[in-house]
């Protein structure tokens, strides 16, 4: 992998499996959690750290700073955008979904794609995030390090969605496990269609919506 080193592999960490039974602790104060818990990014190790309730508002408080960021929780997409075929090549990617992510201590917009290694980032264009998005307000509302721009391009039929950043690596994790092949095979395309039918009836349009950043 070509990103900053280690992203992508440690991001998936915790989406990869299969898992052994075991008890999931928060990763600063060790406390037990449930299933469903939230996610901090540490922006100096490019990972990401379980979190309990206590300490993601601790981190999620105005003027927390330091190395920990508290991943979001909105899904917002934007139906207006249309992923044509010049758009989709200016990403260089070999299948039909990628993301974009802003690394903040690099300063730089990272496009990364799934592979039967993971994620694996994509040699772009530099002008690739506006061939894609065009005109959308979901570039403008990405936060660094934390969110991530989720494209797909099936057919003629283009998706762009903005999520958490967990929610994206999970996901390559999700296709990862099922990959065959060249281009993942039916079985990760059947996980890829399942994912995004399932983010479509918890985003937000912000089509035509005069949405702040």
């Amino acid at each position: 992998m070509s990103a900053p080193p280690s992203t992508a592999r440690r991001g998936l960490r915790r989406f990869t499996g299969p898992r052994p039974p075991r008890v999931e602790r928060c990763e600063l104060c060790a406390v037990q959690l449930p299933e469903e818990h939230r996610h901090l990014v540490d922006v100096e190790q490019r990972t990401l750290a379980c979190s309990c309730t206590a300490c993601t508002l601790l981190f999620d408080r105005p003027g927390a700073g330091g190395r920990f960021r508290v991943v979001p929780t909105r899904r917002l997409t934007d139906s207006s955008v249309a992923l044509d075929a010049a758009a989709w090549e200016a990403l260089r990617v070999p299948v039909g979904m990628a993301f974009f992510l802003r690394n903040s201590r690099l300063d730089r917009l990272v496009v990364l794609y799934p592979s039967p290694a993971g994620a694996t980032e994509s040699d772009h264009e530099p002008s690739a995030l506006d061939a894609v998005l065009g005109g959308s307000p979901l570039a403008g509302m990405l936060l660094p390090d934390v969110e991530a721009l989720l494209v797909r391009r099936d057919g003629e039929r283009g998706e762009c969605y903005l999520v958490p950043v967990d929610t994206a690596y999970e996901l390559v994790g999700r296709m990862r496990l099922h990959w065959q092949g060249f281009d993942g095979g039916s079985r990760a395309r059947t996980e890829l269609d399942a994912f995004f039918a399932e983010l479509a009836t918890r985003a937000t349009d912000v089509a035509g919506q005069d949405v702040a950043g």
